[in-house]
């Protein structure tokens, strides 16, 4: 059968965790390019000036050159379809606002035509749509027809926002990624966990696992919040609890006007009027504030004259300041409000309708505040107002000026002392004053509301010239102390050969040292050596399990080929590594894996994986395995029968750490010197075939720091039948 040009997609697989290809998640797609095999792209008439006059910013796509121009160079010179669609993809993703830049595609046979294909992606839907709408854009450009770009770049940014983390919580795992800490999404949601098992903490947005329930209700409640910041010596504005319009009325001229009006149990500046002075205004006020608040209770206080601004407070810190600003439009004496509001206001890039914009789209026929305050103008959002008429919108809310650097050590500590006060762990400070660089008390300012979970974007977007804080990293500090990465040690063997049991003795030793300990083999997944049911899950979904349980204090897995060619690692990193054959080769000929050498390939990743401060635990007396020594970021300690292989003779003569079988027991040696003999009667007679296994164990063992006198009495303890075990 003649092939065609085309591009098949022949299997998309979602690599979760570390994989053959990088450490993180990616899409592997394996493609069949058919006739366009005999077709490189210098081969294609236009399809370089079509591909670039679709997709310019490929110009900065490196590629193998290592230079910015290096892909299109390729292209330029010749390169094969499945390249091209990998830096399509890729392009794509960086279009739709999800930067991704990793990338890598290989032929499985020469002149085969099938390839593997393999792109970073943040997200498994969004890349798995970016990968079908790359191929369509693909062969448009090698068939010279039409491709709308605009609308796959639009469908693909629509699930980028709706699919993806937000920007504040991004901004958070972000900075723990920084720091080396790992991260899981718990949720299609914001709520993620960063750490492992019993070291994990936990946030959703600017909200932790520390955040107080107590805390945020009294956040909600104005009037008890007002009451307990007065009572610590907070400044904050005269006022009082209402239950009607008349009584809103009442008590704004008891309290001497011009007032503001809020709902009881409202955050973030919903149903707040300001600066009411008319029996009209304050009654009106109240009506919106009971609708935005959903309660009769409505609070009437004082006015404050000055800006509003809000301190974000993290700990007992203030990391970031904005200010606001009214908001005008100049009537032309032609355009309704809403118009000039459309093309005055809503035209400033910084807003929009989803979370990655700081500022909301003003609409003033749909805002009841926005309505009152045209109303007190004697305006209606379809009032035309004269030409250079200035016409006042909102007189607070914009707040998006940073001003950190102008913030008076005073009002900080103010700020810092509402956060607390509440109880707040993350807090948002809205106050309204005059000069924020100086006193509160100097000049009449005063804080007017504490809100949980405060938006970050304002600071981490602030309007033009204003600097972005580095508010996320603010709060992983204040989650995880100087030092602290939230990992817990994690073991992870990989091979054919006796790796369930290496895992099982592995575990043993830990639990024997005081940890509780999580474990996944073939055999199945144990929590300190109880079996619990897998179901339907697959071996990187329960793994994770194992990561995401709070009283794990330790993990170990063994790890099958096949699941790092289906699914990945479970863990993103760990402690120690071991390797114990590269076999396997005939059992995974599906993924065009057909010849010893390219096992290597397969199980390098678990050596990659180490930590700086970690170890490699490898079978000295195969060749293959013995090499991945070099790829190590720890230290390696070999392991062998016969400490006259080369790798262990070389390890020792180095000063290095290697274990070995001798007549009279199990050796562990630091280069000439022998740390420890463990006695050779730990092992039961039926169990002679997996002396391998047990110097692996002790190799980890002594990776994992445990002494050699501990090794030894758990190896003697250990049950060697699996269901006593």
């Amino acid at each position: 059968m003649t092939k065609k040009k085309d591009i098949e997609v022949l299997r998309v697989t979602h690599l979760r965790g570390p994989n053959i290809w990088t450490y993180r998640p990616v899409i592997e797609a394996w493609l069949d390019i058919g006739e366009l095999e005999n077709f490189p792209s210098n081969k294609l008439p236009g399809l370089y000036e079509r591909l670039t006059a679709m997709l310019p910013n490929l110009v900065e796509h490196r590629c193998g050159v290592g230079e910015v121009g290096g892909f299109l160079e390729r292209l330029r010179d010749g390169t094969y379809a499945g390249h091209i669609l990998e830096h399509v993809v890729l392009e794509l993703q960086n279009l739709a606002g999800m930067r991704t830049g990793f990338g890598k595609t290989r032929q499985t046979a020469e002149g085969s035509g099938i390839y593997k294909m393999a792109f970073r992606t943040r997200q498994e839907q969004v890349g798995r749509a970016a990968l079908a709408a790359g191929r369509e854009l693909l062969m448009a450009a090698i068939e010279d027809r039409p491709f709308d770009l605009d609308a796959a770049v639009a469908q693909l940014t629509d699930m980028v926002e709706s699919l993806c983390l937000g920007p504040s919580t991004a901004n958070i795992v972000d900075a723990a990624t920084d720091r080396k800490i790992p991260h899981t999404r718990l949720t299609d949601g914001n709520l993620v966990q960063l750490g492992h098992g019993a070291r994990q903490r936990r946030i959703w947005t600017a909200e932790t696992d520390h955040t107080s329930a107590i805390a945020e209700g009294i956040a909600s409640d104005k009037d008890m919040t007002k009451d307990l910041l007065a009572a610590v010596g907070v400044p904050v504005p005269e006022g009082v609890l209402v239950r009607s319009a008349d009584e809103a009325w009442e008590e704004a001229q008891d309290i001497g006007l011009p007032v503001a009006v809020k709902p009881y149990d409202g955050n973030h500046g919903r149903g707040v009027s300001l600066n009411l002075g008319t029996e009209a205004d304050v009654k009106a006020a109240y009506h919106i504030a009971v609708q935005r608040g959903g309660s009769e209770s409505v609070i009437v206080e004082r006015f404050i004259v000055g800006d509003e601004h809000r301190l974000l407070v993290v700990g007992r810190k203030v990391v970031a300041a904005s200010k606001g600003e009214s908001l005008w439009v100049t009537g032309d004496g032609k355009q309704s409000v809403q118009e000039l509001v459309d093309t005055q206001i809503n035209t400033d890039p910084r807003r929009g309708t989803t979370e990655e914009f700081p500022l909301n789209i003003v609409e003033p026929r749909k805002s009841t505040e926005v309505q009152l305050d045209l109303q007190r103008q004697g305006l209606t959002p379809d009032s035309v107002p004269e030409a250079g008429r200035r016409v006042l919108i909102q007189l607070n809310g914009n707040v998006a000026n940073d001003v950190t650097d102008l913030v008076h050590p005073e009002v900080a500590e103010m700020a810092a002392l509402a956060a607390r006060t509440v109880g707040l762990d993350i807090a948002g400070i809205d106050l309204v004053v005059q000069d924020v660089s100086k006193p509160l008390q100097e000049q009449g300012g005063a804080v007017i509301e504490v809100n949980a979970s405060p938006g970050l974007l304002a600071h981490l977007k602030p309007a033009e010239g204003g600097i972005a804080r580095p508010v996320g990293a603010a709060i992983v500090d204040q989650l995880f102390a100087e030092g602290e990465d939230g990992r817990i040690p994690i073991v992870g063997v990989s091979g054919t050969r006796h790796t369930a049991l290496i895992a099982r003795i592995t575990a043993w030793l830990l639990q024997v040292s005081g940890r509780y300990v999580g474990m996944a083999n073939e055999e199945g997944v144990h929590l300190n050596g109880r079996k619990v049911p897998r179901g339907p899950l697959s071996e990187w979904e329960s793994g994770q399990r194992l990561l995401l349980n709070k009283n794990v204090e330790a993990a170990v897995f063994a790890n099958g080929n096949r699941m790092v060619l289906t699914e990945g690692y479970a863990y993103d990193k760990c402690l120690v590594g071991v390797v114990t054959d590269a076999q396997g080769h005939g059992e995974l000929g599906e993924f065009y894996i057909s010849e010893q050498e390219q096992m290597f390939n397969v199980l390098r990743t678990q050596v990659d994986v180490v930590l700086p401060e970690g170890a490699a635990v490898l079978n000295a007396s195969d060749a293959q395995v013995a090499e991945m020594a070099g790829l190590c970021d720890g230290s390696v300690i070999f392991y062998g029968t016969d400490e006259h292989v080369p790798a262990i003779a070389a390890q020792l003569q180095d000063g290095q750490r290697a274990v070995f079988l001798r007549a009279d027991g199990y050796v562990m040696a630091d280069g000439a010197d022998v740390v420890a003999t463990l006695p050779l009667n730990c092992l039961p007679e039926s169990e002679s075939g997996c002396t391998e296994a047990v110097l692996a164990a002790i190799g980890t063992g002594w990776a994992l720091g445990l002494q050699p006198d501990l090794i030894g009495a758990a190896l003697r303890t250990f049950e060697w039948n699996t269901k006593n075990n």
